[in-house]
């Protein structure tokens, strides 16, 4: 009888709250505890789901009750109380909903008031508690002096939980041997993507010589349509340069079979494939090249594709198809032209949307000269104006590579230029007017790690673009904001495309990393040119490709050659979020050539070729479009700019080559250039397009 009186009396210092409950179900129903001096008398209820500190010995009991919060707290339960004299008391906390609890935090006796023990067995227990989370306090009653007690709940405000990556990956091994950088790139035409490695080192002891030769090989895993992959070694020819620095991937002979660029410390090394693909030719020239970033690529737009090498120590190179499957070294290019180098990786882009390609230079290195970056616009004659200091790109941070793309869904590329020696990493914003603008602070993007590879890509299919960078993923948030992950299932360099067919990008280093999903819609897209002079290469490198929803307009261009080091899929890769039908794909081709696929199939890949694409189109631009005079020598002038927003005027001549090409910014258009003959005028604006016939004196 003393002893409940004298506990009552303890508690008349305390102000007791709400009572406790038998079940989660009645907890759930009542009113949540806040801060306050709660009581537990005889624990008669449901006993604990599951126990979060130790075991269920002598358990028979639980007394609960549900916390929740408007705010995100730190919370404190304790029962370490002067008033609990030699209580021994235990404690769980769980989260979630009533039959699916999990056990968050548990106490036992870490308490520091004794009483009449030599010890404490009194509980405290600290948890964050979030906004939108439902917790349940459980007391058991474990202990015979473990009923009728207080406890008090405290809280202190805390920053919100760390924010959930809406997809994440998850690491499997696969047989790739091979010692030299990969790829992720459909090597025999089937539109799927394959895993690359490359060993140009393996040694084999012949018995029946006695000795050791070399038998460098390819070795691919092609994936299959039914999923998984069909492993093949393909022992090649002893290259004369291994692909230590970079390796890019193009059909630069155009057989329906992908052939290789190896980028060496000291040379270029090109692996074509045979026309069934089965066997490589290696091909290597006398020049010493500190090779760095390389592409394939159109540089002169004759519809062959060439080859670009970014070179550490001296002016970037170039090799040049002659149309009969010959790459011709050229030095002289003009691109990446600093005497001591400082070229480490190049991305072709088109950057103004005058629909030919431009390129962006990243520098790093030595003197503030040798590492400023540097920006090529085309002038749309084979010729290339630099114009990095003009557009505010000539940063001379230590990049290794940049990443493009249109990060705002505004409809121009912008430019994540990625640091490899300090957290200064730069976004910069596209202004649609040669010129970007510096909108690093508040985006986000300076705790990416740092380092090499920067590649811009949407990996969960929400419509806006993320971006790769040495191991972190920037989710994109579609306005130049991003959310950071620093500590996702991947590797800090390695090679992105789709490895599953099932439309979300993986990626390849050694192991690959499965794309966990989600329930995004997705379209991937195929371009295949025609072959020929004057046509785009086969491979559609170089194209604009364009897609319209309810929600606006994405835009990619078709690359090889993204990142510092590693190949990516040639397929090109639009995620759409909730939307469930596309308005329109269009491809502007390389050539000049437009193409429109109007409602296509989304979750799915699309195959575009050019041959389907046409010069000429309806004359649905405006009526009263006046281009004179006709003939002309020097000049043709257009009537009116009414109607012609962010028109692109180009060029072709009797045999459909593209010959000039740009942005109509006046109505003057200089053709003085151009040798006497036939010609064809298209101007474009939007989806519009109108094209007329000349004669040039």
């Amino acid at each position: 009888m003393k002893k409940s009186l004298l506990f009552l009396f303890c508690l008349a210092s305390y102000m007791l709250n709400a009572q406790s409950y038998n079940s989660c179900v009645d907890a759930s129903n009542a009113a949540p505890v806040t801060v306050g001096t709660y009581s537990v008398g005889t624990i008669n209820g449901d006993i604990p789901p599951s126990y979060c500190i130790g075991n269920g010995t002598n358990v028979t009991g639980g007394e609960w009750f549900k916390y929740t919060t408007t705010t995100n707290y730190e919370v404190t339960v304790s029962s370490d109380l002067v008033a609990n004299g030699d209580k021994d008391t235990r404690v769980h906390v769980y989260k979630g909903n009533c039959g699916s609890l999990q056990c968050y935090a548990a106490d036992d006796d870490s308490g520091v008031l004794t009483g009449s023990n030599t010890s404490s067995y009194l509980s405290i227990v600290t948890f964050n508690a979030y906004v939108g989370e439902t917790y349940y306090i459980v007391w058991d009653d474990r202990y015979s002096t473990g009923e009728n007690f207080i406890f008090t709940v405290s809280e202190s405000p805390i920053a919100p939980p760390p924010p959930t990556p809406p997809v994440t990956f998850v690491s499997q091994n696969i047989n790739t041997p091979g010692s030299y950088d990969r790829a992720i790139v459909d090597m025999n035409g089937d539109y799927l993507d394959d895993l690359v490695t490359v060993n140009v080192d393996s040694t084999y002891f012949d018995g029946s010589n006695n000795v050791t030769v070399d038998k460098p090989y390819i070795f691919i895993n092609y994936q299959l349509s039914t999923g998984g992959f069909q492993k093949k070694k393909i022992v090649t020819t002893k290259p004369d340069f291994a692909p230590s620095w970079s390796l890019a991937a193009g059909d630069y002979d155009a057989n329906g079979y992908t052939d290789l660029l190896f980028g060496a410390g000291n040379g270029v090394t090109f692996m074509r494939a045979n026309n069934d693909g089965t066997a490589y030719t290696e091909i290597s020239g006398p020049q010493n090249v500190f090779s760095q970033r390389s592409n394939f690529v159109d540089i002169n737009n004759d519809g062959y594709l060439d080859a670009f090498v970014c070179h550490d120590v001296a002016p970037s190179v170039s090799y040049i198809n002659d149309g009969s499957n010959n790459l011709i070294f050229n030095n002289t290019n003009g691109l990446g032209n600093y005497p001591g180098g400082g070229n480490y990786a190049s991305v072709w882009i088109d950057f103004d949307n005058d629909r030919d390609i431009d390129m962006f230079m990243a520098k790093c290195g030595g003197s503030p000269e040798r590492r400023t970056n540097q920006l090529y616009r085309n002038n749309g004659d084979g010729s290339f104006t630099e114009i990095g200091a003009s557009s505010n790109l000539a940063d001379i941070i230590q990049t290794w590579s940049a990443a493009w793309g249109d990060f705002d869904n505004d409809g121009d590329m912008d430019a994540y230029v990625g640091s490899s020696t300090g957290y200064d990493h730069k976004l910069m914003r596209n202004n649609g007017d040669n010129t970007f603008t510096d909108v690093t602070s508040g985006s986000g993007v300076s705790t990416a790690k740092i380092g090499h590879e920067n590649v811009p890509l949407d990996f969960d299919n929400d419509g806006n673009l993320d971006i790769y960078s040495n191991g972190s993923v920037l989710f994109g948030n579609g306005d130049l904001t991003f959310t950071v992950f620093n500590s996702l299932t991947l590797p800090s360099t390695g090679a992105i495309g789709d490895l599953n067919n099932d439309g979300f990008l993986d990626m390849f280093n050694g192991n690959i990393y499965v794309n966990s999903t989600n329930s995004n819609n997705w379209i991937k897209i195929a371009t295949v040119g025609q072959v020929g002079p004057n046509k785009s290469n086969i491979n559609g490198i170089g194209a604009r490709v364009e897609i319209n929803t309810a929600n606006g307009t994405q835009i990619r261009d078709v690359r090889s050659g993204e990142g510092f080091r590693y190949m990516h899929s040639l397929n090109t890769h639009f995620g759409i979020g909730s939307e469930a039908t596309i308005n329109y794909v269009r491809v502007y081709w390389p050539s000049g050539l437009v193409e429109t696929i109007n409602n296509p199939t989304i979750n799915s890949l699309l195959v575009i070729n050019e041959s389907n694409a046409t010069l000429s189109t309806p004359d649905d631009f405006v009526n009263n479009l006046v281009i004179y005079p006709n003939p002309t020598k020097d000049v043709l002038h257009i009537n009116t700019l009414e109607n012609l927003q962010d028109a692109i005027y180009t060029v072709f001549d009797i045999n459909g080559k593209r010959v000039l090409n740009a942005k109509l910014n006046s109505t003057n258009i200089d053709v003085s250039g151009l040798s006497a003959g036939n010609y064809i005028i298209r101007i474009m604006s939007g989806g519009s397009i109108k094209s007329q016939k000349f004669i040039k004196q």
